[in-house]
């Protein structure tokens, strides 16, 4: 990167990155179901569904109020900014993320022989929650025809709508290799506008 450079990563791929790694072992957790824990499965499954649905509300909702002004004081990404591609920006949060990932699967898996499938079903419903957001911004996004970018030293501890975060830049919808909402872009136009 030349001088005055730097990097800009997705917001909404940021938010969506570890929703699938809280999806699938929240789920393999649930076979939790399979032990009858203290609790019985009955009362462990009606326990984790209403953690399902209690976490993906909360984690949904959580600083969308920040989100939302963050975007609206947007201002026009520089010609001489970096964007990150978002197989880069999933890895480098996957990869921040990966002992928290696991130490909460092996605590989900081990809830499992107190209240059966509870533990994994608040994981799938934190993936939920965070996959939903992400959608929420990928609306915001089309409907403003711009994707959010925000600087990447300021999300080191991956919160893009965080203290250190004071601002987002925008591109055009076609920039970068993320649709609206942090997807994986079909290859249908070449990805370089701003």
């Amino acid at each position: 990167m030349g001088r005055g450079s730097y990097a800009l990563a997705r917001v909404a791929v940021i938010v969506r990155a570890p929703a699938g790694w809280l999806w699938w072992p929240g789920l393999a957790a649930g076979i939790g179901a399979l032990v009858p824990g203290l609790t019985g499965r009955r009362i462990g499954v009606l326990a984790g569904a209403a953690l399902f649905l209690v976490a993906a509300v909360v984690v949904f909702a959580v600083r969308r109020k920040r989100y939302r002004e963050l975007a609206r004081a947007a201002s026009r990404a520089g010609k001489s900014v970096f964007l990150q591609d978002r197989a880069v920006t999933v890895r480098a949060r996957r990869r921040a993320l990966r002992w928290w990932l696991l130490l909460a699967f092996l605590a989900a898996v081990g809830s499992s022989f107190a209240v059966p499938a509870a533990g994994g079903m608040l994981l799938a419903g934190l993936g939920a929650g965070l996959w939903a957001k992400a959608l929420w911004l990928g609306r915001w996004e089309r409907a403003n025809d711009a994707l959010l970018w925000v600087r990447t030293e300021r999300v080191s501890r991956g919160r893009p709508a965080g203290k250190a975060v004071d601002a987002y830049q925008t591109t055009g919808i076609v920039a970068g290799d993320a649709g609206p909402g942090g997807a994986r872009r079909q290859r249908t136009m070449a990805p370089t506008a701003r």
